[in-house]
């Protein structure tokens, strides 16, 4: 069989969440080896989807986005496109949330991620319309954007790749800052939380707080605790 990942993958997969998403005309992958070496073999970047079943956004990014062949077609040519359940992997929602914490001030679901093909991410944000909206303020369109990486990764990709090295170093020193925050700082009787340690007063439901994290931009594995944002269904 083929290395090359030219299908939709999501079929067999164990959580519902990705099993909803193995119809759609995007090539999804899972996150695991087949599709991370594709992406560095290929050259080509990743576009990380993060999400949950019950997440209403996630389906409206969907409906609008997923399910349409034109911005199938830029994402099956240009990128790897990889869908990831966050109740499967808090893990990597976990890292890639608290660099879409540090970008934008916020985060939530979906997560949307582009990355370098070893996993640095460049540009990151949650719902994106499928084309800009006026009534959704100054929102790029998601099929502008993947547009405007695919052209820029051939043309100009230093500049990408610049910002990707910045912002893995930041996130580096974000998770280390969070590990030994989670170690030192207690929370108040009233379920306060210093802002230093989270970037919401939403604590991490997760109860094993220093599980091991394995991520793709640094040889080996982290300790880390971060917690995760207020959703993006509002």
């Amino acid at each position: 069989m083929s290395d090359t990942p030219v299908r939709n993958r999501l079929d067999n997969e164990a959580s519902p969440y990705l099993t909803q998403h193995a119809e759609n005309p995007v090539n999804w992958q899972p996150w695991d080896d087949r599709a991370l070496e594709y992406a560095e073999s290929a050259d080509k970047p990743i576009f990380l989807s993060v999400g949950y079943a019950a997440c209403h956004w996630c389906h409206v990014m969907a409906e609008e986005s997923f399910e349409d062949d034109t911005v199938a077609n830029i994402l099956n040519d240009s990128f790897v496109p990889i869908k990831v359940d966050r109740e499967e992997r808090p893990d990597l929602d976990r890292i890639y949330q608290t660099i879409c914490q540090l970008v934008t001030g916020g985060g939530g679901w979906p997560l949307s991620v582009w990355l370098t093909p070893e996993g640095k991410p460049f540009y990151v944000g949650t719902y994106f319309p499928k084309t800009e909206r006026p009534d959704r303020g100054d929102t790029p369109g998601f099929l502008e954007i993947c547009q405007s990486f695919a052209t820029a990764w051939e043309n100009d990709r230093s500049e990408l790749e610049s910002r990707a090295d910045q912002w893995a170093d930041a996130l580096q020193d974000r998770l280390e800052v969070d590990t030994n925050a989670d170690t030192d700082t207690d929370i108040g009787a009233d379920g306060d939380v210093p802002a230093a340690d989270v970037a919401s007063s939403q604590t991490d439901s997760d109860s094993d707080s220093n599980s091991e994290l394995r991520w793709r931009f640094q040889d080996g594995s982290s300790h880390v605790s971060i917690h995760s944002c207020n959703p993006c269904d509002r």
